[in-house]
């Protein structure tokens, strides 16, 4: 007889990397079970491709083979490899950021001013990134906000997940919502040819119920862990974090340097530069890659690091971040296998059929399934949007589900999935930049994408009694 009990295993989520090859390996295998099809590509609105939902027609099968398999991560990260870039960037130029000093400075400054009411900046701060997500439709900049909140979040006695939840949960609950996002809304108005932005006063009270859910659920987790930081999920991962971020009220004030000082004012200099290129000139991925190299290069210098100090920095932020960029491109194998297996179009062919079975106000909640499916495969808004509404907008008529209903059940299975799929390449990287494991974030998020969920089905229901239009 043993002296000790062997002890009971328990279910342990496997990694992430095994999770993406596992859905790798199933698509590849679908791709000799469902039949090959392709819908024909025509120009769209704003010189896009989208599809002729009247041309689905079936094609030679062209399943994946081994050799075929064994390309498809690598060819992934190719695909991939303006966010993979992007990943590592900005987590090159916060790191060389903390170098300098100045963030440390920072956030012990703003530790001290909202020590009394630091829970008041969760309702401001995600409030703020859905209101600029909601208006230029950008959920990317959560990899820019992330690495920003994140020191004032620790120091204030949260943890990485809060950090993470304020600037994922903000930005894509206003991409959802689209109040005015040309992305998802108003591209998909525009190919359901009905007013561009109409029907802004139903999007916005979703916005706001959608916002307030997220909000009080974020608190609620944040009391919890601020009361005893052993409630946090991601409590171990935290613990160098901590030590470099709290417990600032209980030393002496620290003050820049002058050359801090002209450091910070160069860093927010740089940062409006950003917002400018966002919302003026288009910038995405690249540009603000580009931009994060110049300003990390140069505000270090001024700051009083030298040019080995600066590369050691971004050297070390690349080490920090390398596995969230290769999952990036790892997910992204998944969309690599169904478009060689030419089994996206059928599978989007599919589900429309399917909808098509369905009295109105199921066919309005059917929509929206369909597109939350669809948006493991395609997570883009725009590429959704040139893939299913061609089909989705037509589709709405038959079945007597109003044009403006299909159109936000489209941005409302879109949206939300985004930060729950590990398909989706920007979410993956903040999740790395904020030092989260996906399986602790679905642990975190999954109740409240559920809530999110049943508002959506709700206000898809209520709008097809009202015939929203």
């Amino acid at each position: 007889m043993q002296g000790n009990k062997a002890k009971k295993r328990t279910f342990q989520m496997p990694h992430i990397y095994v999770i993406l090859f596992v859905l790798s390996a199933v698509a590849a295998i679908l791709t000799y079970i469902i039949p090959a099809g392709e819908y024909e590509r025509v120009p769209g609105p704003e010189g896009r491709t989208t599809i002729d939902p009247n041309s689905f027609s079936a094609v030679e099968q062209t399943p994946i083979g081994i050799v075929d398999f064994l390309t498809v991560i690598p060819r992934g990260l190719i695909d991939a490899g303006e966010v993979v870039f992007f990943t590592f960037i900005i987590g090159g130029m916060f790191m060389v950021l903390r170098h300098t000093g100045i963030i440390e400075i920072a956030v012990d400054k703003l530790t001290r001013k909202f020590s009394n009411k630091s829970i008041m900046l969760i309702p401001v701060l995600t409030a703020v990134f859905a209101v600029v997500a909601t208006v230029i439709g950008t959920p990317e900049l959560s990899l820019v906000y992330i690495p920003v909140i994140m020191p004032l979040m620790i120091a204030l006695g949260y943890d990485s997940l809060v950090a993470a939840a304020i600037a994922l949960c903000g930005t894509v609950i206003g991409f959802a919502a689209g109040v005015l996002n040309p992305i998802n809304t108003g591209l998909a108005q525009k190919i359901a040819g009905i007013p561009v932005f109409s029907g802004i006063g139903f999007r916005l009270t979703i916005f706001i119920i959608a916002i307030v859910t997220a909000v009080l659920y974020i608190m609620r987790y944040a009391k919890k862990v601020q009361q005893d930081p052993m409630n946090s999920l991601v409590y171990a991962d935290d613990q160098e974090k901590r030590n470099l971020y709290q417990h600032q009220d209980q030393v002496d004030e620290k003050h820049m340097s002058t050359r801090q000082q002209y450091a910070a004012v160069t860093a927010l200099i740089f940062f409006g530069i950003l917002v400018y290129g966002v919302i003026g000139q288009g910038w995405f991925m690249i540009e603000m890659a580009g931009l994060f190299i110049i300003m990390g290069t140069v505000v270090g210098l001024i700051a009083g690091l030298t040019l080995t100090e600066v590369c050691e920095g971004f050297n070390q932020g690349f080490r920090d971040v390398l596995m969230g960029a290769m999952i990036v491109g790892i997910a992204r194998a998944v969309a690599v296998v169904m478009e060689d297996g030419q089994i996206m179009d059928t599978i989007v062919h599919t589900l429309g059929a399917a909808v098509n079975e369905l009295p109105p106000v199921l066919g309005a909640v059917g929509m929206y399934f369909v597109q939350l499916i669809i948006n493991f495969f395609i997570p883009s808004g725009s590429g959704q949007a040139l893939v299913t509404m061609p089909i989705m907008a037509p589709l709405s008529d038959i079945i007597g589900v109003t044009r403006q209903t299909a159109i936000l059940a489209f941005q409302l299975g879109d949206g939300f999935a985004h930060i729950l799929y590990p398909t989706s390449g920007y979410f993956m990287a903040a999740l790395s930049i904020a030092g989260v494991a996906y399986q602790k974030w679905l642990r975190f998020f999954f109740p409240l994408f559920v809530i999110l969920a049943s508002i959506s089905v709700m206000s898809l229901i209520i709008a097809q009694v009202i015939q929203w239009s």
